[in-house]
């Protein structure tokens, strides 16, 4: 569980509920089941229309993703092409074959199959490449969807204020409820405000951090892939791995990995 979104998304919540007690307020006050079916269900289903039923229905699975700690084993692809580039330097680049098989990303087993079937460093950079920017849409498809929502919700809440505007002006004559009917038409604009500033723009964000740095672990492999067949000596490549790292995540590993 990623503590940070949880406590992001709860704490916003909180403080801005908070605020109101603070301010006098009951909290039942901000509390409507009609204009909560129209902003929050109503652009959950403009946002399906958008796309495929099964895009609309996975979403959650994506926004699931944003309370999940994402771990993409830096510090494993560093001492494992630094034991291929041994291997390889050692025994030839045909001796990588068998350690392919217990190879679990598979992004470096394709990469590395190549190296051993000979393949030109050109075609295999660009096939990576081809296959990392597919990841990269896949991934951008999904953040859009969210944003989509995200634009949504805040639309919604204000066609719904003025639905309760238009109700309200209609009955101006019974000036005893034009105060409650005003607060009760604007509870949506609220909605949809939350809809969008305190749950999709912060998942999006959290889902664009988790792309990127797969985006860069990937970048990382591809030079690991190609630094192997070239031959190059195995401290340079992990100086070239290493480099794709932010100082601290750098600092933890080269300790490690470049101690000898």
């Amino acid at each position: 569980m990623d503590i940070a979104s949880l406590v992001g998304l709860i704490g916003g919540l909180a403080l801005a509920l908070l605020s109101a007690v603070l301010g006098g307020n009951s909290l039942l006050l901000y509390l409507d089941l009609p204009s909560f079916i129209l902003v929050i269900v109503g652009s959950y289903f403009l946002t399906i229309a958008c796309v495929s039923m099964s895009d609309g229905l996975g979403i959650w699975k994506v926004i699931g993703r944003a309370f999940k700690l994402q771990s993409f084993g830096e510090q494993n692809i560093v001492q494992k092409m630094m034991a291929f580039s041994e291997k390889a330097r050692r025994e030839g680049l045909l001796a990588l074959e068998d350690e392919l098989e217990d190879l679990d990303d598979e992004f470096m087993k394709k990469g590395l199959r190549l190296v051993v079937d000979g393949t030109d460093h050109v075609i295999i950079r660009d096939l990576m490449e081809l296959e990392l920017s597919q990841m990269q849409s896949r991934h951008a498809e999904k953040i859009s969807l969210i944003n989509t929502w995200a634009n949504l919700g805040p639309a919604v809440g204000m066609m719904g204020t003025v639905i309760g505007l238009i109700g309200m002006l209609a009955n101006l004559e019974d000036t005893a409820t034009i105060g409650s009917n005003m607060a009760l038409a604007l509870i949506t604009t609220m909605y949809g405000s939350i809809v969008s500033n305190f749950f999709c723009i912060p998942v999006a964000t959290k889902l664009k951090g988790h792309d990127a740095r797969e985006t860069q672990v990937k970048e990382m492999v591809i030079e690991g892939v190609l630094s192997i067949q070239a031959g190059d000596n195995t401290r340079v490549l992990a100086m070239k791995l290493l480099a794709y790292l932010n100082p601290a995540s750098r600092k933890a590993i080269e300790a490690d990995v470049l101690k000898d």
